[in-house]
């Protein structure tokens, strides 16, 4: 963390429990404004729970979550809605709503007591729709859309929020590799336009391409915490995900990128040796 810039969203020793089951064992996280902020880790390692967490949906046993300085505890719903949106896995019950109606509740958080939306209400969400290629499913119902086009149409309410921190969990995993490259690329260039983002990604490319920074998450607690690189070693990845892998800069986007090799538990057979623009060796 450079340090320049104000903290957006923080967790401090945050920690939360089911019956006897600890989820989340004293996290600590610091997403700055304007920042790209990754959740990565193996399934059941606290990814889902941490957002939840974040966005105020958990009353979590112990520390806090500070939005822009602010205990989140102390803040109304409408409040944290206005500033914060959550993008969940599962898309909640929706029956009967079209995508349009869908899209434009996430103006809520923005109108008066007893207001309804109005032209700009309208213009900001069919606008959002615009942004996630959503537009031609406005007139229908959300029931007759497949998985990846019912992911794209929240990502879309959560925009026409018009939040300052935007909270995705798995926001790709429902989606074609051409949508899924859309959905980071328009998250992205948000970003770049001064929102904060943390996203719960299961695949480790498209996490340091896309990502500033990444928390790896593992039984609930952070394994490690910092820029790709710092992150994405050989070592942090056995550990989390019991793999042996390699890892190096892709020759194309620059970013890194991650061979697999196998099971940490297995010797690896002649055949699985490193290649060699993995060591950095020119082939």
């Amino acid at each position: 963390m450079n340090g320049d810039r104000p903290q957006a969203l923080s967790a401090e020793g945050l920690s939360y429990s089911v019956e006897t089951q600890t989820l989340l064992d004293s996290v600590h996280l610091h997403a700055e404004q304007g920042r790209f902020v990754g959740l990565i880790g193996p399934n059941g390692a606290g990814k889902s729970t941490l957002l939840r967490a974040l966005s105020g949906m958990l009353r979590h046993q112990h520390g806090a979550v500070l939005l822009e300085g602010t205990d989140l505890r102390s803040m109304s719903s409408r409040d944290v809605a206005a500033s914060m949106a959550l993008v969940s896995q599962i898309a909640p019950y929706t029956h009967g709503f079209t995508s349009f109606e869908l899209v434009l509740m996430g103006r809520y958080p923005h109108l008066g007591r007893f207001q309804i939306e109005g032209r700009e209400d309208n213009r900001i969400a069919r606008d959002a729709m615009r942004q996630t290629d959503t537009e031609r499913f406005a007139d229908r119902t959300l029931d007759t859309l497949s998985g990846g086009e019912r992911q794209r149409v929240f990502v879309s309410r959560a925009l026409a929020q018009q939040p300052r921190i935007l909270l995705l969990d798995e926001p790709t995993s429902n989606l074609d590799v051409f949508h899924q490259l859309k959905v980071l690329d328009l998250v992205r260039q948000l970003v770049n336009e001064g929102l904060t983002a943390i996203a719960a990604i299961h695949d480790l490319h498209m996490a340091a391409r896309y990502c500033d920074r990444l928390v790896l998450l593992s039984d609930g607690g952070v394994l490690a915490e910092g820029r790709p690189e710092e992150v994405l070693t050989p070592e942090a990845i056995e550990s989390a995900f019991g793999v042996r892998c390699a890892v190096y800069p892709d020759p194309i986007t620059g970013t890194l990128a991650i061979s697999l090799i196998g099971p940490a538990d297995v010797h690896a057979s002649p055949a699985e040796e490193v290649p060699a623009i993995a060591r950095g060796v020119e082939p």
